[in-house]
């Protein structure tokens, strides 16, 4: 297995220690969630980079790449939805994109073809992504920076962050089917033969 492929698979791992930093009350847990995310988005990048430039691409890496940011990024907005930062009607847009995406991807393996992630696809990644770390940043900055300031503070950046995240949520779902509506007519072709 090549570096690239390494660090596709590292997603899932951080995506898994991401979820008790997030839910459970550790010391500056959310810090560390913020920081363990960046690394992992940066990771997406750089296994990307370096199959392209330096290792080659591999089917394997063309199929996990997407589904492991799939998973890091499905697995923080659920936890937001527990946390209740994010309404869950906008993690099911999301989740449902995301499942009809791959059943895309299954009907081009069973034609023999393998569909890396497009151009819309990375748009919409890095909107999500960027979406994560601004929500990540916020309860950061409640939970382990203002953790024991007065009571008022707490409240007021409460009311805001809560407002900021409805709506960087908003506008990650719009994002998040259009890109998934490209996708669909990108490949239309396959999907009019399936049926």
């Amino acid at each position: 297995m090549n570096l690239p492929n390494i660090l596709t698979l590292s997603r899932l791992g951080l995506a898994f220690v991401l979820i008790p930093l997030l839910v459970f009350d550790f010391p500056y847990g959310k810090t560390a969630a913020l920081v363990l995310f960046i690394i992992g988005a940066l990771t997406d990048y750089l296994d990307g980079r370096l199959a392209r430039n330096v290792y080659g691409v591999t089917q394997f890496g063309s199929l996990m790449d997407p589904v492991t940011d799939k998973v890091m990024v499905c697995a923080a907005f659920i936890t937001f939805v527990e946390l209740q930062i994010v309404k869950a009607i906008v993690v099911v847009i999301i989740v449902a994109r995301e499942f009809m995406v791959t059943g895309l991807r299954l009907l081009a393996l069973n034609d023999g073809q393998v569909i890396s992630a497009g151009k819309w696809g990375k748009h919409k990644t890095v909107w999500q992504l960027v979406a994560i770390i601004l929500i990540l940043l916020g309860l950061a900055i409640r939970d382990d920076l203002l953790r024991n300031r007065s009571a008022e503070l707490i409240a007021s950046y409460d009311r805001l962050f809560t407002i900021g995240s409805h709506t960087i949520s908003i506008a990650v779902a719009v994002i998040t089917v259009l890109s998934g509506v490209m996708y669909m007519i990108e490949h239309k072709s396959l999907i009019t033969k399936a049926t």
